[in-house]
């Protein structure tokens, strides 16, 4: 059995370890595995990493047989925010590998009655071998990971979506090959966690990155830089001067979950930045366009582009079982015992 972070240690520290909670509770210091991986971001695999899983994912897809490398591995999967693929693709490649998925929802838990995360993840650790959350709040996952002896992976964020990300890329290495080398790919739209993502690949990976969002929409100023840094990036207003020569087109929905409040004053502010025809047009000969679904048709993207020929936004889609069996393996496939 792994280790209890709750276990006594010399010093504790005083922390808000729930967003709902308005006081402060000492905790001792967890006591994590040194073993332990957690999936919180992109950047918390190395590019030699990155080009392993996805390398993996994509003989999985080809029938290369996993066996049941997770038999007896439970995974639970929490969820404060409503989901279709990652959902599914958790579960479903958690069975398909000889586990189990358990679908806990902030509804029908004690997480949703302001249980401290510090409570929560010691708890669970001590009952599954991994923990998937899909919330708001990126700190919560970043708490959850600190307090938690087993992996934990970030199905989605505000601020990031590195699952759907690597069903992104192995869709992208299904059209041009294995490497990123010489792979431009342009974001229009919403500085939202996904562009967030899309900079984080880019850094790791090096491929050329345009951004074109409105005013007042731009992704992290941060993750910006950071990937700045290490990869050509460029932020723009034209939609179509992002398009241009690219070799991968992607979107997503104007009001994402938490922001359909907003959804009238973002289809004011996003007026233009629809990928349409004309907008594909200014893309490469072999351009492809992704969505990581679901899709608002008339608004980020025309019908007409969605079902069109470039389209892979429903093969893309499928990749998240792949992708995510792939992570399942590489964080939970170890023996907690060697």
């Amino acid at each position: 059995m792994v280790n209890d972070p709750g276990e006594v240690v010399a010093q504790t520290r005083a922390a808000t370890l729930h967003p709902a909670a308005d006081r402060e509770i000492a905790f001792p210091e967890p006591m994590i595995r040194a073993r332990k991986k957690d999936f919180l971001s992109l950047n918390d695999l190395s590019r030699d990493e990155l080009m392993s899983l996805l390398e993996h994912a994509r003989r999985l897809k080809a029938g290369g047989g996993a066996g049941a490398p997770l038999r007896g591995k439970s995974l639970a999967m929490v969820f404060r925010k409503n989901s279709t693929r990652t959902r599914v693709a958790f579960e479903v490649g958690m069975v398909q590998l000889g586990g189990q998925a358990l679908f806990l929802s902030a509804v029908d838990t004690q997480i949703g009655r302001d249980e401290p995360l510090a409570d929560t993840a010691r708890v669970l650790g001590r009952y599954v071998d991994g923990i998937m959350i899909r919330t708001f709040d990126q700190e919560e996952v970043e708490q959850l990971a600190r307090w938690a002896p087993i992996p934990v992976i970030n199905g989605l964020t505000d601020l990031l979506h590195p699952c759907q990300l690597l069903a992104d890329l192995m869709t992208m290495q299904e059209e041009f090959g294995p490497e990123f080398d010489g792979i431009r790919v342009a974001w229009i739209g919403d500085g939202n966690n996904m562009a967030n993502s899309w900079l984080n690949a880019a850094s790791i990976l090096g491929f050329e990155l345009a951004l074109a969002c409105p005013p007042g929409f731009d992704p992290d100023p941060e993750i910006v830089a950071r990937a700045r840094g290490a990869a050509s990036v460029r932020l723009t207003r034209s939609p179509h001067e992002a398009a241009e020569g690219a070799d991968v087109v992607s979107t997503d929905v104007w009001a994402s979950m938490g922001q359909e409040g907003e959804a009238d004053a973002r289809r004011d502010a996003f007026s233009g930045y629809s990928v349409d025809d004309a907008l594909m047009a200014r893309a490469s000969g072999r351009a492809i366009f992704l969505h990581c679904l679901p899709a608002h048709r008339g608004e980020e993207v025309t019908e007409a582009v969605l079902e069109g020929p470039r389209s892979r936004v429903f093969r893309e889609a499928e990749n998240r079982l792949h992708t995510q069996k792939a992570l399942l393996i590489a964080l939970l496939g170890e023996d907690d015992d060697e």
